[in-house]
């Protein structure tokens, strides 16, 4: 592990309910990007491309989402919630700890999640978005139709993580799960073994169970949210519409979530869009195709009018 790249150093800020570690890299004023990692995953999805985005003179800003690496509740009377709107709520609480009126937000999974909300909710402090698997605003409502049945079983965990017996399964083996999601999720990925001990390093936060757990099981409608963010989860009920310029990804190689093209994509986008695949990538986009992922980050900075660099300074992989 001492031959890969780390993120560092790590800083600190707090929020409402969160002491939240993060790397910040480029210079100050520079247009803001947020980079947001997924589940199973941690900052290091973005250790190539926060390099890239820096040199090309962007200030970046990569945090551990709840539950995940150095970020930690501030009490212990705070429930775990892993939900969407939780998610959401912290990336704005972080942008006002780190007085940010607005920023570029980019992320995947859980974190392209979290960017979606804050784009669709609070969309005057969204200068632009980029989400691999386009519109990632959950509909709880229709949560237990099923789908096909081989994207199903790519689903195990959600099913395994409403049991008890899948809470202690997460509690003993995190890297091991981990590790079968990551070879579903990306097939085409030859990640090793120390790349997966690096992430899942991150994944012996105390609350990382309790946050996990919870976000399924929400997710699937079978435990309620925290009652702070009913609010927020009514007004994500109704999908709303993300108006801020946008650049989606799907992976080629994803193994979940099938490539789409940009008429099916771009549902729910109504501002200035675009849709690219990316071949030979699967879930975990930003470290599996970093090159892509910031020129998308370069392209949506372009569609919303901010000082961007030229294409160029993303030829070659650092």
């Amino acid at each position: 592990m001492s031959a890969l790249s780390q993120l560092t150093p790590l800083r600190h800020v707090r929020t409402a309910h969160l002491d939240v570690a993060y790397v910040e890299a480029g210079p100050a004023d520079g247009s803001p990007v947020l980079l947001l990692h997924g589940f199973p995953y941690d900052i290091h999805s973005y250790v190539d491309v926060a390099p890239m985005l820096a040199d090309a003179g962007f200030r970046v800003i990569v945090p551990y989402l709840r539950g995940h690496g150095d970020t930690r509740f501030l009490d212990a009377a705070v429930p775990r919630t892993g939900q969407q709107a939780a998610l959401g709520q912290d990336l704005i609480e972080l942008m006002d700890a780190l007085r940010l009126p607005r920023a570029i937000l980019a992320g995947y999974d859980w974190g392209g999640r979290a960017a979606c909300v804050v784009a669709a909710l609070r969309p005057e402090r969204v200068s632009a978005l980029v989400s691999v698997n386009g519109y990632l605003i959950q509909d709880i409502s229709t949560s237990m139709q099923p789908i096909r049945p081989e994207l199903e079983a790519g689903f195990w965990y959600f099913f395994y993580f409403l049991t008890e017996r899948g809470r202690a399964g997460l509690a003993a083996d995190r890297r091991g799960i981990a590790e079968v999601i990551w070879r579903r999720n990306s097939p085409d990925w030859r990640f090793n073994d120390a790349e997966l001990d690096r992430a899942a390093a991150a994944f012996e936060n105390p609350d990382y169970v309790d946050v996990v757990i919870h976000s399924y099981r929400h997710r699937l409608f079978h435990v309620p949210g925290a009652p702070e963010y009913s609010r927020l989860e009514a007004q994500l009920a109704q999908l709303p519409s993300i108006s801020v310029p946008a650049v989606t990804l799907d992976g080629l190689a994803d193994g979940n979530f099938p490539a789409r093209d940009a008429a099916t994509a771009g549902v729910r986008f109504t501002g200035p869009y675009e849709h690219r695949q990316v071949p030979h990538a699967g879930h975990n986009l930003p470290q599996e195709a970093p090159l892509a992922f910031a020129d998308a980050i370069r392209s949506a900075a372009a569609l919303a009018g901010l000082p961007s660099p030229a294409a160029s300074l993303f030829s070659s992989q650092p």
